[in-house]
């Protein structure tokens, strides 16, 4: 297993944290991922022999979330979707526990 990390730009809430965390451990390989709000950085545990931080750093932006440094104005628009949608995803979560 490797663990890398990328700084990414858009990282607003636990909403947006909760849609990164979903779209990468769609991929097999990916074993964890972890997220850290205040810097910005996603941590990626995964196995190197089925996958690579290039396949990850894809989805990233492709979900708004792209590498510091790489955003664009289209980036922007997703990742308010993209928070949005994280956050709704994390209220029905919550009130299904309840």
């Amino acid at each position: 297993m490797r663990n890398e990390e990328v700084k990414i730009e858009n990282l607003k809430c636990h909403g947006c944290a909760n849609t990164i965390k979903k779209g990468l451990l769609k991929f097999d390989e990916v074993e964890d991922v972890n997220i850290n709000i205040e810097e910005s950085i996603i941590g990626i545990t995964y196995d190197e022999s089925k996958g690579n931080m290039d396949i990850y750093r894809k989805k990233l932006s492709s979900l708004g979330y792209p590498e510091v440094g790489n955003n664009d104005n289209i980036s922007v628009v997703k990742s308010y979707v993209s928070c949005a949608i994280g956050r709704v995803g994390a209220e029905k979560k919550s009130f299904l526990k309840n």
